[in-house]
């Protein structure tokens, strides 16, 4: 992505009318550290590069890897790329939704006007944000860019979980533990459109909407611990790592997949690691295929999300709405890891 204070004189640069902006404000953060790093400010519109385009930011979807990125917690985070002192992205964001209004040279099947979504690197809270085209696809027609920018990285995470970690199927039972947060909602979803069989397991003042979702099962982790039941199942699905993988296999059909989507609380320093290598050792232990879901984000796959979204397969649910000034407490209460579904940023009207 090239860095200019204007959208003109860019090599094969096609733009729409409206591309008149030469700064934007934008979230930045300061450091690594806790949201209140976070602060809004004017800086150059980005400028498409070959194979990029650039959208006018409609709304982003605040996502858990984006307060991990934030906090720079676990710390191989800082070490893969992201920056070791410090981000490297100065503006954050990943999962977006809005109209191309400029292309880049190499760029053939994206014009401007088209409504995109999809995850990107970085750069989403910000009134424009450029990317790499093949990690776009067009938005669903049936839902707003807030209900689209959610359904981008957080379905990838739970398509990918389930569809091809997990290899859920016609029949299959499938568990999801941490059912009720933005991954959560979605996989209730697309495990069902999959043709699975679905448990739940939320607190107690989730129970109704995972039920509402299309869940078949619900497990209330406040007055019960899933992995005690009796139920077994060919999937489980797990979004928060607070419980034993001796346990969770317990609950495993012979033959069944677990897919770890999280890593357990406090594992900052090579926590990660030796998550991977449990996951390693119970997976041949067991007989049971145990893995660790690293998603990602694809044109081909978005272009699934969305036809399932218009066909009335999913839909995301969104817990809150906020505006661009408002992304640090945004940030904040997705830290907390109690959310209800996604948290959104609406940076445009639709």
């Amino acid at each position: 992505m090239q860095q200019h204070g204007g959208l003109t004189g860019g090599s094969g640069l096609a733009e729409s009318s409206r591309t008149t902006a030469r700064t934007m404000r934008a979230v930045v953060t300061s450091g690594y550290g806790p949201p209140d790093r976070l602060r809004i400010e004017n800086v150059a519109v980005p400028v498409p590069g070959a194979d990029e385009v650039l959208l006018r930011v409609k709304a982003a979807a605040v996502c858990r890897g984006d307060t991990f990125l934030q906090a720079g917690k676990p710390y191989l985070v800082r070490v893969s790329g992201h920056g070791l002192l410090r981000p490297r992205a100065r503006v954050p964001g990943q999962s977006v939704s809005g109209e191309v209004i400029a292309v880049g040279e190499g760029v053939r099947d994206i014009a401007p006007g088209d409504m995109m979504f999809g995850e990107i690197p970085s750069g989403a809270f910000a009134e424009f944000a450029a990317a790499r085209a093949e990690l776009l696809a067009t938005k669903p027609a049936g839902l707003s860019h807030g209900e689209a920018a959610a359904l981008a990285l957080s379905g990838i995470t739970a398509l990918q979980g389930l569809r091809d970690a997990g290899r859920v199927g016609d029949g299959d039972s499938v568990l999801v533990n941490g059912a009720s947060g933005a991954v959560g909602t979605l996989a209730i979803q697309i495990a069902k459109a999959l043709g699975a069989s679905v448990t739940a397991v939320c607190s107690t003042r989730h129970l109704q909407l995972v039920r509402a979702l299309g869940a078949d099962h619900t497990i209330d982790y406040t007055r019960a611990d899933f992995t005690h039941g009796e139920a077994r199942y060919d999937c489980i699905l797990d979004l928060v790592a607070n419980r034993a993988l001796r346990d969770c296999s317990r609950i495993t059909k012979p033959g069944g997949r677990f897919v770890a989507a999280a890593i357990p609380a406090g594992a900052n320093w090579i926590g990660p690691v030796t998550w991977m290598a449990k996951l390693a050792i119970a997976g041949a232990t067991s007989g049971n295929k145990h893995a660790m879901l690293m998603a990602k984000p694809n044109r081909a796959d978005l272009a699934v999300l969305a036809r399932m979204a218009d066909e009335g397969h999913v839909k995301p649910v969104i817990e809150r709405r906020c505006v661009l000034d408002e992304t640090a407490n945004a940030y904040a209460h997705v830290a907390r890891g109690r959310a209800r579904g996604a948290t959104v940023v609406e940076v445009a009207h639709d």
